[in-house]
């Protein structure tokens, strides 16, 4: 780990001043981050280090920033609650990069959310021929410039008349298979009473213009319909009724039981009237040299950075100049290999604060407060220097840095670091040390002992009892890959981001392997209300004891029934709708965060309420509740890294790694043969990965194969088998570049992952 030299240490006046910070489990501390440094901010997960971060210094930011708009704006924005302390001094305005996904919304790509978008199309419109108009003509979400088959979209749903037809049954027997066409619907007496068809013939036998009338008709008038067909009513196809019901955009949101009806009947595919390129032909027919906009957007940033460095117009050289400098921002984070038609909803939540990232690495404000959320999230150690380089930039601008990071190269950056701990939850919430990258080498913290701990590759590797063979792989970005996955042992699968990891094992290995057990980083369900509680199924245990107890029904101790409070519906929070700004949440005044109402909150169990027991940990639950079942559950959530989560704390609140973590929990109640893991890692301390990759041992010794994608170095120097992809990413990546025990890439391995190994266990 390579150390920044530190500055010396600004005057008191340029320090941000926090006293008395008891927001979640921090513990009434003093701390003083200074100005215009980066400071990082270490620890255990759990420790705290996002309660003082985000919810106490960036909290306070924002809340005073609100306080200097009108009235009306201040309503609009909400009432967001003043952190708990006693004083917090010398703020900027924050600006927060955290790692909430972007949204899913079809028509948001890498290029709108970076502002990328409207400089290609301006370019376009600047020198494009032939000319197909101004510069939002390029844009596939004008109307003047979307395809019009689907509207922009790029895909368009179908209806598998196949899937939706049973032809051995006639329509008395139900041939329409889908909910509300059953037999004795209203839509179904419109097709049994329009006089078209022999109600009691199997659709096989009918005629071919019988069959197409019924899919596919429209605006039919049936000469000789029965009395309960209306007067004036027309007859419409089955498929068209579906179409315009379900399917336009004018048609409200399916039930779930016609949703889950949809998803066997209809199925979504590139529109064939753009070949998912989502504009109109006229737009495609506009070139600069020899590709059209969708073409350039389909290129992965830095291909298309040197396609667009090679324009020669002069009159457009400025544009030029800084489309190539925004594409530039990208590869810089890490995120070349991305293309600006990639769905937002698709990045990770690590890509997604790069991202952000970028809409601010070209922006002339200076005085702020950068917040960044573990930003080396999703990177491999070969990027992390680009994600450092511009930390440095921002600071040397004139802006305060705080980075929340657990990578030690990220942590070596720092001008100055606060450690948090010593542990997690109510054992954390204390700064166990504060000063230069140096000293913390040499303190006896967790963060201390894991940073000047031992590095090795593990010595005896375990022989495999199989494997899984890929031949062939072309998924994405995979360049005709062969490769064997062994099985009963722990295979690491790694690359630069972008290189084919998630093709090869999310998308080939599961092909082969139907029944291996993916466990991604991906939603849990359930929404805010969800809990790991409910998500391991211990909370109905943890209710029937409150109700045996106090000889109540058990729905009193429930959030979404009776014990709720009623002013927050059993939230804890109120939400304010901002339109198209981001939501803004305060903690609901009358039940203070607790979600229950008054009666629900005098019964006890044991001298704790509901809301007590759910807002205790994984390992204080267990002690506490004694029950079988529950310490079992609770048990796998400590074992999965885990332990400082409160039972009742939602699911929304969680990052991708805590999220499959409590996945993987759930799934250890009943073991597969043949594990998935993307990144698991993501968001654990360097301590804590000790205690997973005991997990994997436990697992793979009890007949597991593990197959885990990941850039952790201590994970890759564990593995038994690790299987390395590159060189590069995007159309540079999609090979085997490595394959075999971690001891043999450290000693001969190429590329950027056996280079980044060896650098690793140099390090003490």
């Amino acid at each position: 780990m390579s150390i920044d030299t530190a500055r010396p240490r600004p005057a008191a006046t340029d320090e941000i001043v926090v006293e008395g910070a008891r927001t979640h489990n921090l513990r009434g501390i003093d701390v003083r981050i200074p100005r215009n440094r980066i400071t990082v901010f270490t620890g255990v997960s759990g420790s705290g280090k996002s309660s003082l971060v985000f919810d106490t210094v960036a909290a306070e930011s924002r809340r005073q920033l609100n306080d200097t708009y009108d009235s009306f704006v201040r309503n609009r924005l909400g009432r967001p609650g003043r952190p708990d302390a006693d004083r917090i001094d010398n703020l900027s305005v924050a600006v927060v990069l955290d790692q909430r996904r972007l949204s899913g919304n079809a028509r948001s790509t890498v290029g709108t959310a970076t502002d990328i978008a409207p400089l290609v199309r301006l370019l376009f419109s600047r020198i494009g021929e032939p000319s197909a108009g101004l510069s939002h003509v390029f844009s596939f979400n004008d109307p003047r410039g979307m395809c019009p088959e689907c509207q922009g979209l790029g895909t368009v749903d179908r209806v598998d008349a196949a899937a939706l037809i049973d032809p051995d049954l006639s329509l008395d027997e139900g041939a329409i298979r889908f909910p509300t066409f059953a037999p004795g619907t209203w839509r179904w007496k419109r097709y049994v009473h329009s006089g078209l068809f022999d109600r009691a013939k199997p659709v096989r036998e009918y005629t071919s213009a019988e069959r197409d009338l019924l899919l596919y008709a429209e605006g039919v008038r049936p000469p000789d319909p029965d009395p309960e067909f209306p007067r004036t009513g027309t007859f419409e196809g089955v498929v068209p009724r579906l179409t315009r019901s379900y399917l336009t955009s004018e048609s409200p949101g399916p039930s779930a039981r016609d949703r889950a009806a949809l998803d066997r009947v209809v199925s979504s595919g590139p529109c064939p009237e753009c070949g998912g390129a989502r504009l109109n032909r006229t737009v495609l027919d506009c070139r600069i040299g020899p590709h059209n906009i969708a073409e350039w957007c389909a290129m992965p940033a830095v291909e298309l950075a040197g396609v667009v460095g090679g324009t020669d117009a002069e009159r457009v050289r400025p544009l030029a100049e800084a489309l190539v400098e925004r594409l530039g921002y990208l590869d810089r984070v890490g995120l070349g290999y991305l293309s600006l038609d990639r769905a937002s909803g698709t990045l990770s939540g690590g890509e997604a604060q790069r991202v952000r990232m970028v809409r601010h690495m070209g922006g002339s404000l200076t005085g702020l407060t950068y917040v960044f959320d573990e930003p080396s999230t999703g990177l491999h150690p070969a990027d992390v220097h680009r994600l450092t380089d511009l930390m440095r930039r921002l600071r040397d601008k004139g802006n305060t840095v705080l980075v929340v990071e657990h990578d030690p190269d990220v942590i070596a950056l720092a001008d100055h670091v606060v450690d948090m701990g010593p542990g997690a939850g109510r054992d954390g919430g204390r700064v166990v040390y504060e000063g230069s990258v140096r000293g913390l080498l040499h303190a006896d913290t967790p963060t201390g002992r894991y940073l000047r701990g031992p590095r090795a590759v593990r010595g005896r590797v375990r022989a495999p009892r199989g494997s899984i063979g890929i031949r062939g792989a072309r998924l994405h970005n995979l360049r005709g890959v062969d490769v064997s996955v062994p099985t009963g042992v722990l295979t690491v699968v790694t690359g630069v981001a972008g290189s084919g990891k998630s093709s090869l094992v999310g998308g080939e290995l599961l092909r082969v392997r139907p029944d291996a057990v993916a466990v991604t980083q991906g939603a849990v369900g359930g929404g805010s209300r969800s809990t790991p509680a409910t998500f391991l199924g211990v909370l109905d245990t943890v209710r029937g004891l409150f109700a045996r107890r106090n000889g109540v029904a058990a729905s009193w101790f429930s959030a979404n029934s009776r014990g709720a409070c009623p002013t927050c519906r059993g939230r804890g929070v109120i939400i304010t709708d901002l339109a198209f700004l981001d939501d803004v949440e305060t903690v609901c005044e009358d039940c203070r965060g607790t979600r229950f109402n008054d009666r629900a909150l005098s019964y006890t169990l044991g001298d704790r309420t509901i809301a007590e027991v759910l807002g205790m940990t994984a390992v204080e639950a267990a002690g506490f509740l004694g029950e079988p079942g529950v310490e079992d559950a609770l048990g796998r959530l400590v074992r999965v890294g885990l332990p400082y989560l409160a039972l009742g704390q939602s699911l929304d609140t969680l990052s991708g790694g805590e999220r499959q973590r409590l996945k993987l929990a759930r799934e250890l109640a009943a073991p597969a043969s043949v594990y998935v893991l993307d990144e698991p890692t993501a968001g654990l301390h360097g301590g804590d990965v000790d205690r997973l990759l005991a997990l994997f041992d436990h697992m793979v010794d009890a007949g597991t194969s593990l197959v885990v994608v990941e850039h952790h170095l201590d994970v890759v120097a564990y593995a038994d088998h690790v299987i390395d992809l590159g060189p590069g990413a995007g159309t540079h990546g999609g090979r085997v570049v490595f394959e075999g025990a971690p001891a043999r890439m450290a000693r001969s391995g190429t590329g950027a992952t056996a280079e980044a190994l060896r650098r690793y266990l140099e390090e003490v």
